[in-house]
């Protein structure tokens, strides 16, 4: 089996997660600069079996689609058409760097740490990919 990646899009840093080989837990795996992303991916999915990837679709409130959105429909399309064999799936990311700022406020981490923008951005992919098990879970 293989695990399903998480993805948190953004022009500076990518924050990424993923699922044990069973998809049961989800949990960060980094964050990597943009300009870095696709040899990382490379070399991850020669290391590891992913079936899946799901990237987070920024919206604003009202649907709409925000200044990010051209960016992530960018890499999502490159990601399809390097791996064709992929599932590639979206799901709406509102919220997410919020929620990730609260978990971390909850688990009592200091304020330096969570001003860690690179560790906000694994987080969110972590809750990004969490959503999404749950959604499939459903069905």
């Amino acid at each position: 089996m293989g695990r399903i990646l998480a993805v948190d899009y953004g022009n500076k840093r990518i924050g990424l997660a993923v699922t044990d080989p069973l998809k049961i837990i989800a949990t960060g795996l980094t964050t990597v600069h943009s300009k870095d992303i696709w040899d990382f991916l490379s070399s991850y999915f020669m290391r590891e079996k992913v079936d899946a990837v799901v990237v987070g679709f920024p919206k604003h409130l009202d649907n709409t689609a925000t200044d990010a959105t051209p960016h992530v429909v960018g890499f999502v399309n490159k990601l399809k058409k390097l791996y064709p064999s992929l599932e590639v799936h979206t799901l709406d990311e509102r919220y997410t760097s919020k929620m990730a700022v609260q978990s971390m406020v909850e688990s009592g981490m200091k304020k330096k740490n969570r001003q860690n923008k690179e560790l906000i951005d694994e987080i969110s992919a972590t809750i990004i990919l969490q959503n999404y098990m749950s959604l499939i879970s459903k069905k």
